[in-house]
């Protein structure tokens, strides 16, 4: 037995686009209340939203420290090479650059850089070796990821 659905299919709840009002409402529930509980919240702030809805919208979106605007260089380039290293841990590679969202670097990852590098003769990383001990595996997976991250970063600086 399982967890019950995040929000009741029979009550009606809005889909699809946010208006700037629902994002109003949101948010100034959010500053002057902090979030609590995602599945609570709609109610408190007055949206016919699920709770599900309101966190990714949130966490996404209207968060204040989000950084908007293109990929500098530099962010490009960690990307690239947190990816050879973690594969797409998008939550572990967005922690390393503040302000952006694993959203948004999933979708960068996957709309640009994946087909730049493709462009460049690189593919994606393969996996790390399937037998033999699982620290040396890891130690020799961490390896080869940092010289293929080395090798696609010499490439991208030298574009």
């Amino acid at each position: 037995m399982g967890r019950a659905p995040c929000c009741d299919r029979t009550k009606g709840l809005k889909k699809g686009p946010w208006t700037p009002e629902e994002d109003k409402l949101l948010v100034d529930y959010i500053q002057t209340n902090g979030h609590g509980s995602w599945r609570l919240l709609p109610k408190l702030a007055g949206l016919n939203r699920c709770g599900k809805s309101c966190r990714l919208r949130w966490t996404n979106y209207l968060r204040p420290d989000i950084k908007r605007g293109p990929f500098t260089s530099e962010e490009q380039k960690s990307i690239v090479q947190l990816h050879a290293i973690v594969g797409n841990k998008w939550s572990m590679i967005a922690a390393q650059l503040p302000g952006r969202t694993d959203n948004e670097i999933k979708n960068y990852w996957n709309t640009h850089l994946k087909k730049q590098l493709r462009r460049m003769g690189l593919d994606e990383p393969p996996p790390g070796p399937a037998a033999g001990c699982p620290s040396a595996r890891h130690m020799a997976q961490w390896e080869t990821a940092r010289l293929e991250a080395e090798a696609r970063l010499s490439l991208l600086c030298h574009r």
